[in-house]
């Protein structure tokens, strides 16, 4: 129970998160878009996007997750008032995230050896060949969107991030129409159509961004325009990458353990792994309302840190991670009690539909777990801590859910329970493994928070030496 101060951090987080909630759900709709239109237009392509969609996710994940880590260094900034310096950082984001577009290039062009872990037939690895192809050309303005995200972020400005998603999200669904099943000229190109109206919405998307920075007043103390060229400060890169490449591990670790899913699942055929995509697509859309409170809980303490205020820090951090557990919690309740409904918007498909439900339970079970380790990890983020919970996020994920999934989901030692073969094998070891991390989090952050107070207090008694 939530009482006094909680309550109002609570509602400070609910009044920064709603708008972040929107648009990830605008963001998160374009995936639901793929996946329903698809389905519409044959079970084969519905494979591919599950495929390729989850090969895309798990390198767009990882390099965005790198660019997240000016998320916290920013709200800090921002919270010292540090204004000149923000616009500095802003500057150095732009050139890593120059630096991670070229090795997004490459393993989106060239994915061949994840296609091979899924056993994928020539006419499917064709197919999802030519859809990551597309969505390479997008990389670029993603990458540049997320910039423009995360400062806003960090001056706890959610609500222009929002409205360029919705617009997006409205541009995408005639786009969609268009491509998957042709008209006015062009030919049906199935799951590939979805790859080119990604790429096209996502530079309109970074386009009216730029815009907005050039000629938006609040912008102006940062001065991120006329001061002449700026080149990459190694300095500087290297702090970015100290914290974000763990930040965009921990990402790619997670959104792995699903990837991984996939192609596993895809070895016992389309329509099994169609059922899946179903659920993990759903699943998606229930992971942005925690999400979205992680944020800003995470935007909020990087600024009481940055201001040196840790009390508030840990008060908020606690606030947030108590509210997406219990908020995620009844929201998995309705959604087992709603799953047949859920599922018939998705796919008009008896023998998808029948791979889906007893899906929907472990969804509904996990919220809470899921809940608490994402706010939590981003509650450490702002503290600038990321590699401890990275390493936790591999031991749990990978070495517990993925691992252990593939040996009750595929069984290859024939010890496996029968109603615990094929993907619900994967879905348990899954949920299992997000309850470990967030427990392993939880305890982590304790000690964060105490070693940061300790810090503090050894900065103050230091003070009149200086003096």
């Amino acid at each position: 129970m939530m009482r006094g101060r909680q309550w109002q951090h609570a509602m400070r987080i609910l009044a920064l998160a709603w708008p972040i909630l929107v648009g990830q759900l605008a963001v998160i709709a374009n995936g639901v878009l793929d996946t329903a239109m698809t389905s519409r237009f044959s079970s084969d392509d519905l494979a591919a996007l599950a495929v390729g969609a989850s090969v895309y996710v798990s390198i767009f994940v990882g390099l965005n997750g790198v660019l997240q880590a000016l998320s916290p260094i920013l709200g800090q900034l921002y919270g010292g008032r540090r204004y000149v310096d923000i616009g500095a950082e802003v500057k150095q984001g732009a050139w890593l995230a120059l630096f991670l577009t070229i090795i997004g290039f490459v393993a989106l062009l060239f994915p061949q050896p994840l296609l091979a872990v899924a056993h994928a037939s020539p006419e499917l690895a064709a197919k999802v060949t030519r859809y990551l192809g597309i969505l390479a050309l997008a990389l670029p303005a993603t990458l540049g969107f997320r910039i423009y995200a995360s400062l806003n972020s960090a001056l706890a400005l959610p609500k222009m991030v929002m409205a360029i998603q919705i617009g997006a999200l409205l541009l995408k669904f005639p786009l969609n129409a268009w491509f998957i099943f042709g008209g006015f000229g062009l030919p049906a190109f199935g799951g590939p159509g979805c790859a080119m109206a990604t790429a096209i919405v996502s530079w309109m998307s970074f386009l009216v961004a730029f815009y907005l920075l050039r000629t938006r007043d609040i912008y102006r103390p940062f001065e991120l325009f006329g001061r002449g060229f700026v080149a990459p400060r190694w300095a500087a890169q290297r702090a970015l990458l100290r914290l974000g490449v763990p930040m965009g591990l921990s990402y790619l670790i997670e959104v792995t353990a699903f990837t991984f899913m996939a192609l596993f699942i895809a070895r016992l055929g389309p329509t099994v792994v169609a059922g899946h995509q179903i659920t993990a697509n759903f699943g998606t859309v229930l992971y942005m309302l925690p999400l979205s409170i992680a944020s800003a809980t995470g935007i909020l303490v990087a600024q009481s840190v940055g201001a040196r205020n840790l009390d508030s820090a840990r008060r908020i951090g606690y606030a947030g991670i108590a509210l997406a557990g219990l908020l995620s919690a009844s929201v998995g309740a309705i959604v087992w009690l709603l799953r047949s409904l859920i599922i018939r918007a998705y796919t008009p498909d008896e023998a998808v539909a029948a791979v889906a439900m007893p899906l929907f339970l472990f969804i509904g079970f996990y919220q809470l777990f899921d809940a608490v380790q994402v706010t939590t990890s981003f509650v450490l983020r702002a503290y600038r801590v990321a590699v401890v919970p990275t390493v936790m996020y591999a031991f749990a994920l990978w070495g517990v859910g993925l691992l252990g999934g593939y040996i009750l989901g595929l069984d290859p030692f024939g010890v496996a329970p029968g109603v615990l073969r094929g993907p619900a094998g994967f879905w348990l070891g899954n949920s299992f493994s997000l309850a470990l991390v967030g427990l392993g989090l939880l305890w982590y952050l304790d000690a964060i928070q105490k070693k940061a107070v300790r810090e503090l207090r050894a900065d103050a008694s230091r003070m009149p030496a200086r003096l």
